[in-house]
């Protein structure tokens, strides 16, 4: 297996520090707009290490990216760029008939007079309008494979498949209690993505109903997760899984909600209330003349880049999803989870653990795309592939996960 690898920010070179350890893959080619971070992802694997190759691809530019798959006799496309990059990614991808894999799906659009009841565009259409021709080119795009989305719905399909016969409700729950030292504000995550799925009005699907929307961080609830986390406020989200479960699992509802906490929520409603979430540019005054600029890229570069707060950072962070339902008559309720400790991930592999945790399952689905145990055609979610040769290789990968009775 050949693989392209857009972007080199956190999660990226998580994913190179992972994949290293195995030896599925032939190489892999770190592309990113800033050269120097490909090549600095790449050089801190050691000079021994071969397998990898450094250099400089705009994830805007379609044809620059089918180039750079061709130059390279690529068999596989690796978006871990932020959504904003997905179409041009996906599009180069099919036009080379290689596969692609992403870890965040095409974008949303809110409902334009009714954002808090109906659906507008939802994340993933786009992908998914594409899937006939996909299904044409013999080829795979496997969306939403990272922790939230990706592990969350392995986690729904494995609860489908072998502890439910059948399924109330489906919710994914994620919460931390992560502290970075030295910041009063510090995102252990892209803020521009953050902001993206936070403020966005959240999905919620009900069976009879279909999907339908809510108003920003709805619904709250104190949700206990384990590992020593504890209690945590979760609120309504948007999310891929909302989107891609009842596409594959019969679930009377599904929900995602997260572990923001008021402080959290506060900046993001702040930021709204201003503008700088705002993504079309704005004119500023600059030293050379007027300058176009997206609010929400000034409030990414004036915060702490996530990938770099590992030392600072110590705590858990919890991704899993809840699943209640009956088993043989009975009533059953359980959370399947995977806890990462960051003490653990910073000294294991220099990463933190939101971004290694996130990085640790498009690996996994790679080994299993290059032993042919997933595989398939069309744009489908993990949920649509087998999950225990996954959940195996987790244990493998020494990440494993757990099960909780509630």
């Amino acid at each position: 297996m050949r693989v392209l690898m857009v972007g080199a920010g956190g999660v990226g070179t998580a994913i190179t520090r992972i994949a290293a350890r195995r030896s599925f893959f032939e190489h892999i080619v770190v592309a990113d707009y800033d050269r120097a971070r490909a090549e600095a992802a790449v050089a801190a694997l050691g000079a021994d290490e071969r397998r990898f190759t450094a250099v400089r691809l705009d994830a805007s530019d379609t044809a620059g990216v089918r180039a750079a798959l061709a130059e390279h006799r690529c068999d596989v496309l690796l978006n871990a760029t932020d959504p904003r990059f997905v179409p041009p990614l996906f599009e180069a991808a099919l036009a080379e008939r290689v596969h692609y894999l992403d870890m965040a799906m095409s974008l949303s659009r809110p409902h334009p007079s009714r954002p808090y009841e109906e659906c507008g565009v939802k994340l993933g259409d786009a992908q998914f309008d594409r899937a006939d021709a996909w299904e044409a080119a013999d080829r795979l795009a496997l969306v939403g494979m990272g922790v939230e989305p990706g592990l969350s719905d392995v986690f729904a399909r494995y609860a489908a498949d072998t502890l439910f016969d059948e399924i109330e409700e489906i919710g994914v729950r994620d919460g931390a209690n992560l502290v970075v030292d030295g910041y009063d504000f510090a995102p252990s995550f892209s803020i521009w993505t953050t902001i993206e799925e936070c403020l966005n009005p959240p999905v919620v699907y009900e069976e009879g109903r279909g999907w339908f929307t809510t108003e920003p961080f709805s619904e709250p609830e104190v949700f206990d997760f384990p590992a020593g986390i504890g209690p945590v406020e979760c609120v309504n989200v948007e999310h891929e899984e909302v989107l891609l479960v009842p596409r594959w699992l019969k679930a009377r509802r599904v929900t995602f909600k997260y572990g923001l906490g008021d402080e959290f929520i506060g900046v993001l409603r702040t930021l709204h209330k201003l503008g700088l979430d705002r993504t079309d540019p704005v004119t500023v005054a600059g030293a050379g003349g007027p300058v176009a600029v997206s609010p929400r890229d000034v409030v990414a570069a004036c915060l702490p880049d996530p990938a770099t707060l590992g030392e600072r950072m110590h705590g858990k962070t919890c991704a899993g999803t809840w699943v209640k339902g009956t088993k043989d008559g009975r009533s059953r309720e359980v959370y399947l989870y995977h806890v990462v400790d960051n003490q653990w991930s910073t000294r294991e592999y220099d990463c933190q653990a939101v971004v290694w945790q996130t990085a640790i399952n498009p690996v996994a689905a790679l080994e299993l795309l290059a032993s042919g145990v997933w595989h398939g055609r069309g744009v489908l979610g993990p949920e649509a592939l087998p999950p225990t040769p996954f959940l195996d290789l987790l244990g493998e990968y020494g990440a494993p996960w757990g099960l909780r009775e509630q």
